[in-house]
């Protein structure tokens, strides 16, 4: 009586029929997986672009809007701009000497009478309001000579109606200090603003790209500018072609009619932004190149056009 031998494993044929069906599958999911990650690139790329032109937007408008006379604009240009930019705000507390004024700290009830974007230096100027029937209402500029926190006993005294006893301990006040002696126009509770002046432009970096960038100038007299601080980017190299520079400034006066960059900065009513990014990553989509890139344009009207 014989016995068949039972049949063990794949022939060659069937092996090769099931890697042929493996491979492809595998080259579909392949080919599945690059394309995804290629829409994932490129749609990273796009938002990445995009984020640069919503950053330039926001950064200029927050500075431009928070202008308020239009003779805070010193440089105008198609590529810059250069202003004076409200850094914080108080008021006259206390007059400690005829240069020297005291601000009160922020209350811990909340009702700040000092805010700070970042803190006054020597390089700023502070501007008091007073209004005279002589010399009518008006900002008085002074340059700051000196700034630094003081206890508000010294500050703020008691007596001054800024004062209050409902402070916390590490609370403290400040002394401004200036080069030039307020006038007796000047009275307690005074608004007091700070700005500080410095130019917006867009700059040709070292690595070979386009930003915004930000430079500090001097207070007063002639521009003269500190070393350039990037700030957001990249974006399309600058150009003569207006539709097609990374950062644009457009100038306007109250009628709508457009301003030359030798108009006097008293003429300005609106200034329109246009940003226009691109991604340093240069795609292929269905065979063709793309880079992934986008622009916007923003209108800003100049608040308290006049002193």
């Amino acid at each position: 009586m014989s016995v068949k031998g039972i049949r063990r494993g794949f022939t060659l044929l069937e092996l090769v029929v099931v890697l042929t069906i493996l491979g492809a599958i595998g080259g579909t999911i392949g080919m599945l997986l690059l394309r995804q990650q290629r829409f994932y690139r490129g749609a990273s790329e796009l938002l990445y672009a995009r984020e640069g032109v919503r950053d330039a937007l926001e950064l200029l408008a927050t500075d431009i809007r928070g202008i308020a006379t239009a003779d805070t604009v010193r440089l105008l240009a198609d590529s810059a701009i250069e202003i004076f930019s409200n850094i914080g705000s108080s008021v006259v507390c206390h007059g400690v000497a005829e240069n020297q004024v005291g601000l009160p700290p922020a209350l811990s009830s909340g009702n700040t009478l000092t805010s700070f974007v970042t803190q006054p230096d020597t390089g700023d100027l502070a501007l008091f309001y007073h209004a005279s029937i002589a010399n009518g209402s008006h900002w008085e500029r002074h340059r700051i000579a000196g700034f630094g926190p003081r206890s508000p006993a010294s500050t703020c005294p008691s007596p001054s109606a800024f004062a209050s006893a409902d402070l916390a301990a590490d609370v403290h006040a400040f002394q401004l200090t200036l080069e030039a002696p307020l006038t007796s126009e000047v009275a307690l509770g005074a608004p007091i603003r700070f700005i500080r002046r410095g130019r917006y432009s867009l700059y040709h970096a070292s690595d070979g790209d386009w930003y915004l960038g930000y430079r500090r100038c001097n207070a007063l007299g002639a521009s003269t500018c500190g070393s350039i601080q990037p700030l957001s980017g990249p974006y399309r190299p600058y150009s003569g072609d207006r539709s097609a520079t990374g950062l644009l400034f457009d100038y306007f006066d109250a009628h709508g009619a457009r301003l030359g960059w030798s108009s006097s900065p008293l003429e300005i009513a609106r200034v329109d932004i246009s940003a226009r990014a691109e991604s340093r990553q240069h795609l292929t989509v269905e065979g063709r190149a793309y880079t992934p890139a986008d622009s916007a344009t923003l209108s800003i009207a100049i608040r308290n056009r006049w002193q």
